[in-house]
């Protein structure tokens, strides 16, 4: 098979017996590391961001009991997926691993450009999308995000291309919010419902197994924001689109020490037409929630943090690090993900794998929670 399976992922975690009971989480479908790697870097257009290689993390994190890789096809101009895809093939030819064994994400959304960087990233989006017919001049906001399904269909293939691999097991459509400001939410919500459509038929295909919503601030805002989305509205474009069997499963959104909203601000309508958190939400409409930003891209790291925290999450023996990963996959995702180049800092993120997830009262102790129940 050429995408995660049950039987697969319960045999690859077999391999870990030292690890805590809760590190892998069961979602239905396949086993999951509570901890994936992700592969983002800000500022792609700085050239140190191409010296750097992710191969050798990606490996680091297969080998040692991560088996969730997360991208996108505009991370790095293309370049992320095309590590990953490297390593991947590398580890399979030596036997180590199996496709199977494996939950591979990407996104499409953002146009990705390419590396090395065109001289003229306006002439390449007029070469490569809108003169190829996969979009018009108006599907393109600010020169950066485009939803049509053409050009996402491209996109998927692209990625697929670049990965080295027959499916995705999930695809996110990546920040749609972005547009918002530029259309206004009815017309984004017919834009998402068109490649809704798209994804169901790529799942037919084989392409993809299942597909979510990668946000960044677009499921946390307040309800009068400009950019604000309501999941209800998204689920139910999933259903008119794919019926009760649709293949609408994810939500990535931002949850660290830094950004709990997420966990702690009531701000979006369960299923029942009450306010919920955006977790609780998550869960009411039977989704499953995957943590970004983890470390909130270092940001979290300009001074210690209290000994309160470590106390409260169980993580008083270990660093920031780790204390702040461990909040993030404690609160209700399926997994929650971390960037890292250097494959000793895979390694030294994975001492977390021994210790169990911190409860329900020291996260709403450490979040300043008052909304979960």
């Amino acid at each position: 098979m050429s995408y995660a399976t049950k039987e697969a992922t319960f045999a690859y975690l077999k391999q870990f017996p030292k690890y805590a009971k809760d590190f892998y989480r069961f979602n239905g479908d396949f086993f999951v590391s509570s901890l994936g790697l992700g592969t983002f870097r800000k500022e792609p257009y700085r050239e140190e961001n191409y010296v750097v290689n992710y191969k050798d993390s990606v490996k680091m994190a297969v080998l040692n009991g991560i088996n969730l890789i997360d991208t996108a096809i505009n991370y790095r101009y293309q370049v992320s997926e095309e590590e990953i895809g490297e390593a991947l093939e590398e580890l399979f030819a030596d036997g180590k691993a199996s496709r199977e064994q494996l939950v591979i994400t990407s996104k499409a959304g953002f146009l990705p450009l390419e590396f090395p960087f065109p001289e003229n990233p306006y002439q390449w989006i007029n070469e490569t999308v809108v003169d190829s017919g996969l979009a018009t001049k108006e599907e393109i906001i600010i020169d950066q995000h485009c939803l049509s399904p053409q050009y996402l269909r491209w996109s998927v293939e692209k990625s697929l291309k670049n990965l080295k691999l027959e499916t995705l097991d999930i695809l996110f459509l990546h920040n749609p919010e972005t547009q918002l400001g530029y259309i206004d939410y009815k017309t984004l919500l017919k834009r998402i419902e068109k490649a809704f459509k798209l994804f169901e038929k790529l799942v037919e295909e084989g392409k993809i197994k299942s597909y979510g919503l990668a946000t960044w601030n677009g499921f946390l805002y307040e309800e009068t924001h400009k950019e604000y989305m309501s999941l209800g509205d998204i689920v139910k474009i999933a259903q008119k689109v794919g019926g009760k069997n649709h293949h609408f499963k994810y939500v990535q959104s931002p949850f660290n020490l830094g950004k709990p909203e997420a966990y702690n601000f009531t701000n979006q309508k369960g299923p029942d037409g009450r306010y919920y958190t955006l977790m609780q939400a998550i869960q009411g409409f039977g989704l499953q929630f995957m943590a970004s930003s983890s470390l909130l891209q270092l940001n979290l790291f300009k001074g210690k943090f209290s000994p309160d925290v470590g106390e409260a999450l169980g993580t008083s023996d270990f660093n920031d690090v780790a204390s702040a990963l461990q909040f993030a996959r404690s609160g209700g995702a399926i997994s929650a993900l971390f960037g890292a180049v250097d494959p000793t800092h895979v390694e030294e993120n994975l001492t977390l794998a021994y210790l169990p997830s911190a409860s329900k009262e020291s996260m709403n102790r450490v979040a300043g929670n008052t909304n979960a129940l």
